[in-house]
């Protein structure tokens, strides 16, 4: 019996590492495939209500691929609206925050001793590597296009969930579960908490943005409607998206503001935004279902971080839930799903 533990313990020691290692090169499908489970759950009670009216289940899917398009049509749109908006300001913001740029420099420089004549004299130029930019530039049309794929692989695999040909209740019940009772209550969970999650995280980061841009709005901070947006999609990755939200706006405020106690109030506007939405309002409508531990949380965000990036950091709490509520079925397991909690 120890030897059939130890044999166990060493197989679970290699096979664990070949896994990540796995995830982390063959991520260009996994994160299409984790993100379309998500989309797919998203449209599960729309599909049920569909075939419950004998609606045919092409029909069914065309409808939810016209409710995907037209929400990725909307932000786009949004996109545009908000390029169209820096477009539009006058050079005088721009100057304004050359300016000001420019003085921070001289006067970090002059702290150090090393500046020379004066903050007119200074080109920003002098700062910034021509080259970076160059290679940076080719970069962002490798990032789009790797985006377009992303977004392709993540429609097509929507589908695959959406028709049933990729299962998890079938999969869970021939591999982990083997017992379809429970394999089926087990994925309901999963599919409640999840749907659950998805809400709410829209919901709050919708309410954030909105919050943002209103924000921006009274103090007369340009560019809302893109604070908004950027607020939005960055409030996803959970706590750390409402840290770079605040730092950047207060970064961009100090360049646009002129009075320091104007600059006070409106990062407290802010981080009142964050606080009230993601702080108080978040933690109530998820309840209890995602009681996980402060900890758990930061270590998954690093880990998930590390094997996908930025998608990783926006679904590290779901997949962590969807451990959880695994890692409950087995009494070998309930400890650590304990320790999650």
């Amino acid at each position: 019996m120890d030897k059939l533990r130890t044999t166990n313990m060493l197989l679970l020691v290699i096979v664990v590492p070949i896994i990540f290692y796995l995830l982390k090169v063959l991520s260009f499908i996994f994160i299409p495939l984790v993100f379309s489970m998500f989309i797919a759950l998203m449209f599960l009670p729309l599909m049920r209500l569909l075939t419950r009216r004998k609606v045919p289940k092409i029909i069914s899917i065309l409808i939810v691929l016209i409710i995907i398009f037209l929400g990725i049509k909307l932000g786009a749109e949004l996109v545009k609206l908000s390029s169209k908006e820096i477009l539009a300001s006058d050079t005088q913001f721009f100057d304004k925050a050359e300016l000001k740029i420019k003085t921070l420099i001289f006067d970090v420089e002059s702290f150090f001793g090393t500046a020379t004549g004066t903050p007119a004299d200074k080109k920003l130029s002098s700062y910034i590597n021509q080259d970076a930019l160059v290679n940076n530039f080719g970069s962002t049309f490798g990032f789009v296009s790797s985006f377009l794929t992303a977004l392709l692989m993540t429609t097509f695999f929507a589908v695959l969930w959406l028709a049933e040909s990729i299962n998890i209740e079938k999969l869970l019940n021939k591999t982990l579960l083997k017992k379809k009772h429970t394999s089926i209550k087990t994925f309901r969970k999963i599919e409640k908490d999840l749907i659950k999650f998805i809400k709410v995280k829209f919901f709050v980061s919708f309410l954030t943005g909105v919050g943002i841009s209103l924000a921006c709005y009274a103090f007369d901070v340009s560019f809302p409607i893109f604070w908004g947006l950027f607020a939005f999609l960055i409030n996803f990755v959970q706590m750390v998206g409402s840290f770079i939200t605040i730092i950047l706006l207060s970064i961009f405020a100090f360049v646009e503001l002129e009075t320091s106690s104007t600059l006070l109030f409106f990062i407290i506007a802010i981080s009142g935004v964050q606080v009230l939405f993601g702080s108080i309002l978040e933690p109530i409508f998820m309840g209890k279902s995602f009681s996980i531990n402060i900890i758990t949380v930061l270590v998954m965000l690093m880990f998930w971080g590390f094997i996908w990036g930025i998608p990783g950091l926006i679904m590290a709490i779901p997949i962590t839930v969807f451990l959880k509520i695994i890692f409950e079925q087995f009494k070998s397991t309930k400890g650590i799903a304990e320790l999650i909690s």
